[in-house]
């Protein structure tokens, strides 16, 4: 499992490329997503992802849609054509930052 600290930083670029990947989610699918693709070492808290959910709306990067099924409301969370294009630059950066990490800290990050 990785440290908060480490994953504070990249939270919303995680968050992005999700969505580009996998289309509409609402927050639980989001965080399943991610253990799963981490191999279980990124385990998503409520209260880390939402509000970066709400700052990555606040900002327009995503649209919120809500649906009843059955007696529970979902809200799922859609990249906005800014989103969509925000995401390969922000993924570009921190694939840039690791590889400067990397160099920081002499070990090779392949």
């Amino acid at each position: 499992m990785h440290s908060p600290e480490l994953l504070k930083g990249t939270l919303q670029t995680i968050v992005l490329k999700v969505l580009k990947d996998h289309g509409r989610m609402y927050g639980y699918e989001i965080t399943q997503r991610v253990k799963e693709l981490s191999g279980e070492t990124i385990l998503l808290t409520e209260g880390a992802l939402y509000p970066a959910l709400h700052k990555l709306e606040a900002e327009g990067m995503l649209t919120t849609e809500t649906e009843t099924i059955g007696k529970r409301v979902r809200k799922y969370y859609s990249l906005t054509p800014q989103g969509r294009s925000l995401v390969k630059e922000r993924v570009q950066e921190f694939v840039g930052f690791i590889k400067t990490m990397g160099n920081v800290l002499q070990v090779n990050v392949g």
